[in-house]
Parts: C-alpha cells; structure tokens; sequence
C-alpha cells in the first residue's frame, strides 16, 4: 500500500482505529494484574477507577460544543494524541491516585475518539457499506489485538513484566499513529453540515434506551468479567494475554461475518440473537464455578460486542443527515450515565456478592431483548419503531451549549 491509499476517508478510519487498539487494548488487558500485583487494588479500588475512566464518556456530549471552533477530523486526531500519552504515563507511579490521574487522561482521549470515529463513520459511509465496513474496522480492530497482545504473551514468555516498558510503548505508538495522521492525510471536507447544538429527538428515543442499556451491559463485562477471572480463579498475567487473543481471533474472522448478517437479515434479528445470548451468559456467570466455563463464557460475552453494530446501523437509517455529530456525542453521553454509577455500585456488592452483579446484567440484557422488538423490519426516517409511526414534524427538546 503506498502513501496515496492512504490519503482516503476510509483509510483514515482505519487508522484511528489502529491506533486507538494499540494503546487502549494494551492499557485495558495489563490493568487488573497491574492494579492487584502492584497497587494492590480489591473490588472497591477498581470499582472506582472504572467510574472515574467513564466520567469522559459521560460528558462526551461537550465534544458538540468543541466541533464549533475545531473540525471533526482535527479533534479526532487530537483525541487519539492523547490517548496515546495518557497510556504511556500509566505506570509511572504504582500508586492509587496516580492511576485515577492518568486513567481520566486516557479516557478523555479514548471516549472523544470513539465518539468521532463513530460520527465520522456514519458520515463518510453509506448506509449500504456501512455494516460491512463497520465489520471490516472490528476486524482490523482485533487484527492488531493478534499483533500487540501477541508480542505481549511472547514477551511475558521469557520476562517478568516491565509494565512501564510495555505502557510506553504501546502509547508512543498511538502518539507516532496520530501525528502520522496530522502530517500525512489530507484534511477532508464535510460532506454534510453537521448541527453544532445540542438536542433530543422524539423519534431517536428507541435509539437512546438501546445505547443506555448497551453501556450498562458493557461495563459489568469489562470491569467485572476480567476481574473474576483474575481474583477468583487467580488467572496469571500470560493467560489473560492469551485469552484476549483468542478473542481477537475470533473477532477478526467473524466480525466481517456479523456485518453481513446485518445486512442480510436486519436489526431487529440481529440484535434479538445478541440479547438471547447474552441473558444465557450472564446467569452462567453468576454461579459459574469451574475456569474452563468461565473461559468460554468469556469468549462468549465478547464475541457478541460485535452485535452491537446493528445499533449504530439502525441509527444510520433513521437519522435526519445533519444530527449525526450532535447525536454520536450525546448518544455517548447516554451510553455512561450507567457506565459512571454501575462499576462504583456494582463494586461495592461485588464484596457482598459476586453473583448478583452478573444477575443484575442479566436483568439489562432481558430489557434490551424486549426493546429491541420493536425496531421495524426496514427502519427509515418516519418508520422508527414498529410501536409508533411519528407522521407529525420531527419536534426538537433544545438543550443548552
């Protein structure tokens, strides 16, 4: 590939993809041994370090209000800069109050990337390609999982781990990612004008309770599922590394697979499959008690992340052009109101009792599977729901700057 397919919008998706994966799977799949083996952090120390990393995501909203002064694409490659320094400093100091810092660096860079990248995504690509190439970028995703991660466990092979070494150095490649970006790729004009305020639409609301109840599932697996593996059944360090590859394997092969069927077979099914899944393998977490079922519920549980696609698609074909920007900030807004409250709450009666935090993201998932029912067949704009067709003017709730 030479420098001008590089010079794309597409291909500039994928390399903010790459260098988001690079640091942020790097920093999320050494922290639990990180924070036990060195900071000797129980439930209620990561439990509140996984609240403060959402507290961006939850005021991702404000990334509307920056668009009006910085272009979508330059606050993506911003984003991303920091990411990458606030991975590189994270284990600097082992302490509980350095992590919480750095942490919040990392998230701000983090969740304003993912709410561009998204915003982008959905602008740059039709809504024909959109599944597919949605799947496309999950897949490269979990391509440089193989790569970075499997450097990870064949280093852990013959070394002790140097976490500052490998934080280092994952995030100075996600800082040289995104200064490649500035320098190298054109800056690209909107294609469509984006609405720089801020508001709720009536007909979106089925999109809302989706993305607030997906953020609450998501934190219960990504705070709660490693950490039981690591403090229940004492996984070391080299098998949590080798388990992410799996799934990155797994991700890799099926995610363009999952686009497809998307396309093919809508939504609404779709995410009927996920949610089914997902009830399953949170009850089997609550009173799993053997590492090998534990594994597999964890290659289970990840595996459905991909599903989620058919949320952002279905927002894709009902969404008025011009509220795509205004709408994948406050949409990650939504997405961490749960995030900021749940991992505190949750860690709290993870010290009474393990089980019931896995109940509890059963109980979210058996929501999203009613609500998901009514997503229609062929979602459009003026055809939200199958509950209710909005044949009046779409009305507008204004929200302040």
């Amino acid at each position: 590939m030479n420098l001008s397919q590089l010079q794309s919008r597409k291909s500039l998706l994928f390399l903010l993809a790459i260098g988001n994966t690079v640091a942020f799977a790097t920093w999320q799949v050494l922290l639990n041994n990180f924070v036990v083996e060195r900071a000797a952090f129980s439930g209620e120390e990561i439990g509140i370090l996984q609240s403060l990393r959402e507290v961006p995501g939850f005021l991702a909203f404000t990334a509307i209000v920056v668009m009006i002064f910085v272009r979508q694409q330059t606050f993506a490659i911003l984003s991303l800069l920091t990411l990458g320094i606030g991975t590189a400093i994270t284990a600097f100091y082992p302490s509980a109050l350095w992590l919480y810092f750095t942490t919040v660096i990392m998230s701000i860079g983090f969740h304003y990337l993912e709410t561009l990248h998204n915003s982008l995504s959905l602008q740059w690509l039709s809504r024909d390609e959109a599944p597919r190439v949605l799947g496309q970028l999950l897949s490269v995703r979990a391509i440089c999982n193989l790569i970075v991660l499997g450097s990870i466990y064949i280093y852990l092979m013959f070394y002790a781990a140097n976490y500052l070494l490998i934080y280092l150095l994952a995030g100075g490649t996600a800082v040289l990612i995104g200064l490649f970006c500035w320098s190298a790729v054109p800056h690209f004009e909107d294609q469509v004008v984006q609405k720089k305020s801020l508001f709720l639409r009536r007909q979106y609301w089925l999109y809302y309770l989706l993305t607030f109840l997906a953020g609450a599932r998501r934190q219960i697996f990504v705070v709660f599922a490693g950490f039981l593996m690591v403090e229940k059944f004492g996984f070391p360090i080299e098998n949590v590394v080798l388990l992410t590859l799996v799934n990155a394997a797994l991700t890799f092969w099926l995610a363009p697979k999952i686009g497809a069927l998307i396309s093919y077979i809508g939504e609404r099914r779709a995410l009927t499959l996920e949610y089914v899944g997902l009830v399953i393998v949170f009850v089997s977490y609550a009173f799993v008690d053997t590492i090998a079922v534990a594994v597999a519920l964890y290659l289970l549980d990840h595996l459905f992340f991909a599903m989620a696609i058919a949320i952002k698609t279905y927002f894709q074909k009902i969404a008025d052009p011009t509220d795509i920007a205004a709408t994948s900030s406050i949409s990650f807004t939504i997405n961490h109101i749960a995030a900021v409250i749940l991992p505190a709450l949750l860690g709290f009666l993870w010290v009474i009792n393990h089980s019931a935090v896995f109940l509890v993201g059963a109980g979210i998932a058996l929501g999203s599977l009613i609500l998901t029912q009514l997503i229609p067949d062929r979602p459009q704009q003026g055809q939200e729901t199958r509950w209710i067709h909005w044949s009046a003017p779409p009305e507008t709730s204004q929200l302040p700057d």
